[in-house]
């Protein structure tokens, strides 16, 4: 396919951020098998070997980053634990700078890991605590909620402590189509009851950009984030001012992107995984 660009591309990019699922992967909708998209390995074994830093971040907030990078490795994708990033590292850099000591988590074991290593106590719905103890509200890939556990969050919430959510997507890329995101419909639910203000630590937030680019130590107006989804991942570039790469293997087809604008609309659609690798390391 030929490339498109929309005017206000430029051409340096010396970092990249890569959207995880439909853009590298296709999960299954337990998020337990993976399917390596084509050219993913490659273009990432590429860019390592041409000197140029990435990273891979999801919103998926079910595994660690350090888990996560390892189960990608397993699938020959070659990314560091320090190249993962997840919602929960956000998060963990958020509570932290903000002073945050305990924290009620709506997710699974593995969601809240990143808050543990930081230092902050990790409390569940199930488990007893006082609700006027709890500082802020997690809510990541939580399949398992029930309403006692929004209940909890809510109580929580009433008591003075502020909410975070992982992602506020719908849905996501799998190899059975689109799945719903669950961190998305339990923060409605959660918001809905309490009007509560949420901070949002996954894409297409600013704190998650940020994040993303001081882990790559690049100038903001020479990283790219390469993505399947106009508001996830290309709203969150152009809003920004980093530049906007999109693909076509995730929910996206070329007659969608074709009819995007504004912050929704690439600086370029690309055809492959292949294409990206072309674009950044072309000399020049």
């Amino acid at each position: 396919m030929k490339r498109r660009t929309s005017p206000g591309c430029r051409s340096r990019v010396t970092g990249l951020v890569f959207d995880l699922d439909g853009t590298l992967i296709l999960s299954d909708r337990a998020l337990g098998r993976y399917e390596v998209l084509p050219g993913a390995a490659e273009l990432l074994t590429q860019l390592a070997q041409s000197g140029i830093p990435y990273a891979v971040f999801t919103n998926g907030s079910a595994y660690p980053p350090a888990v996560q990078a390892a189960k990608l490795r397993a699938h020959g994708l070659p990314v560091g634990d320090e190249q993962m990033l997840t919602p929960s590292s956000v998060a963990a850099h958020l509570m932290r700078r903000r002073q945050v000591r305990r924290a009620l988590v709506l997710g699974t074991p593995g969601t809240g890991q990143a808050l543990r290593d930081a230092g902050i106590d990790v409390v569940h719905p199930n488990e007893q605590h006082e609700a006027g103890g709890i500082d802020a509200v997690y809510v990541g890939w939580y399949p398992d909620c029930t309403m006692r556990c929004i209940e909890a969050a809510c109580l929580a919430i009433w008591a003075g402590a502020r909410l975070y959510a992982a992602s506020d997507v719908p849905f996501f890329a799998t190899q059975q189509g689109k799945t719903m995101g669950y961190s998305c419909a339990i923060v409605g639910a959660i918001r809905h009851m309490t009007r509560a203000p949420m901070t949002l630590t996954g894409k297409p937030s600013r704190e998650a950009l940020r994040f993303a680019i001081r882990r790559l130590g690049r100038p903001l107006h020479e990283i790219a984030v390469v993505g399947d989804d106009p508001e996830v991942d290309i709203g969150m570039a152009r809003r920004a001012g980093a530049q906007a790469f999109a693909v076509l293997s995730g929910v996206t087809t070329v007659k969608d992107w074709r009819a995007e604008k504004g912050h929704r609309r690439p600086h370029r659609v690309l055809g492959t995984l292949a294409d990206v690798g072309r674009l950044v390391t072309a000399p020049g």
